[in-house]
């Protein structure tokens, strides 16, 4: 598998940027690991790096992007932090790794069985993480089809809010940042929503 250079990544399209994460995790699926030399990408990725993905996921020691999409070195930016959230300073590195460094897709990454997402359902407080949770409740609030039993018992519950989370996480970057707001009206980039299963290893695209 090669290392990206410049030319690489400028003749990918958003589209076939997402195809190449797809074709990732099914290979990670099925247990196919693309052949890597890793030193060989050390030496290559020097004097440069020209990623072609930029992915927004927990922090959950389960959910490494670079494996779960069998990526080597120089090929995309992971950004993680409990719960997939988002605040400025992610957003400042989005909007580095969009419009300077010229990766064509954003994928924003949840995952079931989230240990933030169950959290922030029970409501739990403690000390600085209670304002990392806090960042969850309007996933929680915008839930509605649950009547009953809302709290992180409910492992229905916890998946819908997960997956609500990751769409509220999407429309807060387009209205948040013109920078990748205007990249993608301009079909530079593309933005997907995405939900990590920790059971099977399998991504579920939202598009």
């Amino acid at each position: 598998m090669y290392t990206h250079s410049k030319e690489t990544q400028g003749s990918l399209t958003p589209t076939s940027a997402l195809d190449i994460l797809k074709a990732g995790n099914e290979r990670f699926v099925n247990n196919l690991k693309a052949n890597r030399n890793l030193l060989q990408q050390v030496n290559e990725t020097s004097g440069g790096q020209f990623p072609f993905a930029t992915i927004l996921s927990c922090i959950d020691s389960r959910t490494s992007a670079e494996l779960i999409f069998d990526q080597g070195l120089g090929d995309v930016f992971s950004i993680r932090i409990a719960g997939n959230i988002l605040n400025e300073d992610i957003l400042g590195s989005m909007e580095y790794a969009t419009k300077i460094v010229g990766t064509r897709v954003l994928v924003i990454l949840g995952h079931t069985n989230c240990g933030a997402i169950t959290g922030a359902c029970n409501h739990i407080e403690m000390g600085n993480l209670t304002t990392l949770l806090n960042k969850i409740k309007p996933a929680i609030v915008n839930e509605t089809a649950t009547k009953e039993n809302r709290d992180g018992s409910n492992a229905n519950f916890v998946k819908n809010v997960t997956e609500i989370n990751v769409h509220l996480t999407i429309e807060r970057v387009r209205k948040e940042s013109p920078i990748i707001a205007e990249l993608e009206q301009k079909e530079q980039i593309k933005i997907v929503g995405a939900l990590y299963d920790v059971e099977t290893g399998k991504v579920k695209f939202y598009e």
